[in-house]
């Protein structure tokens, strides 16, 4: 018995179509033979007639219907599979796998998501959050393609370092508190605060960058989320250090003063894997890059108008 052949079911859709071999033959370049022998083969397959052989034309019956529906659909999905293979010789698709600290996500990132997608909108970013360490090793075991992260003295072995910038440490309070509207405040004027913080360690915290190790703060409420700490300095209860790269999601009603300390800085890097193609990864490194100067520029425009 014949089977059923990509070469005789476009026949057999041509001759429906047409409601003639002749045609049939002329739209595909056969000639009238082949077409007869392809349908004839077709039939063989079938295992019944596929057309009515009419005075003028053919014409399908019942079994040719179902054969033509068939066609259309096997025929169409052939066509899919030949232009996704196509796209994939010009330019395949392709993934970048990004991680970043939490307020490398509050503008920084996102933002260098949108200007990447420009540049490479054939490739998707997902993303994950997270602390720097684990970060570190999941880029290092190639379970992310590169990272924002605080940059620690020795990186894991195989991940490269790619210094981004030196993000400024300011603090936050509310509009009525007795710091708000100084220009800078010194570790000394910070040293009797309140404190709002992410964590009870200030080892863990950006607190204390500036000041003696033996410095103890007094925290006054513990808050992970940025949300609830905005919210607790907002009401006056405490004052909290904001990465510049976290200042352009402060609420309008906040205020900010830069820590007047040299050490007052968080540096932030990417981390990735060397590799020999990198094209992708390149340009959201640039994408990066551009992000951390508008968000700069931003930071100065606040303090300004202030």
């Amino acid at each position: 018995m014949s089977e059923f052949t990509v070469a005789g079911l476009r026949v057999v859709r041509e001759a429906a179509r047409h409601g003639s071999f002749s045609l049939a033959a002329d739209r595909l370049g056969y000639t009238q033979s082949a077409i007869s022998r392809q349908i004839a083969l077709m039939e063989q397959a079938a295992g019944r007639p596929l057309f009515d052989r009419l005075a003028r034309g053919v014409q399908p019956t019942e079994a040719g219907l179902v054969l033509v529906r068939h066609a259309e659909t096997v025929l169409g999905e052939l066509q899919a599979t030949r232009q996704a293979l196509q796209d994939l010789g010009e330019r395949p698709p392709g993934r970048l796998r990004v991680g970043a600290f939490a307020t490398a996500m509050a503008a920084l990132v996102p933002r260098a998501i949108a200007a990447f997608a420009g540049r490479e909108p054939r490739t998707r970013v997902p993303l994950r959050e997270g602390l720097s360490p684990g970060l570190l090793t999941a880029v290092a075991r190639g379970r992310l393609d590169l990272a924002v992260v605080t940059p620690p003295r020795q990186p894991p072995a195989g991940v490269e370092l790619i210094a981004l910038l030196d993000d400024p440490l300011f603090v936050a309070m509310a509009p009525g508190h007795p710091l708000a509207g100084h220009p800078g405040v010194t570790g000394e004027q910070l040293r009797d605060q309140r404190w709002i913080t992410g964590s009870t360690e200030p080892g863990t915290t950006l607190l204390g960058a500036w000041a003696d190790p033996a410095w103890q703060p007094e925290i006054a409420f513990v808050a992970r989320d940025w949300v609830a700490k905005f919210g607790l300095v907002a009401a006056g209860l405490g004052i909290t250090v904001v990465p510049g790269l976290a200042v352009p999601a402060l609420p309008p009603g906040l205020v900010i003063t830069r820590v007047d300390h040299p050490a007052a800085t968080r540096a932030t890097a990417v981390a990735t894997r060397p590799v020999a193609e990198a094209g992708p990864r390149r340009a959201f490194l640039e994408s990066l890059r551009d992000a951390a100067a508008d968000l700069t520029a931003e930071v100065r425009h606040r303090l300004r108008t202030a």
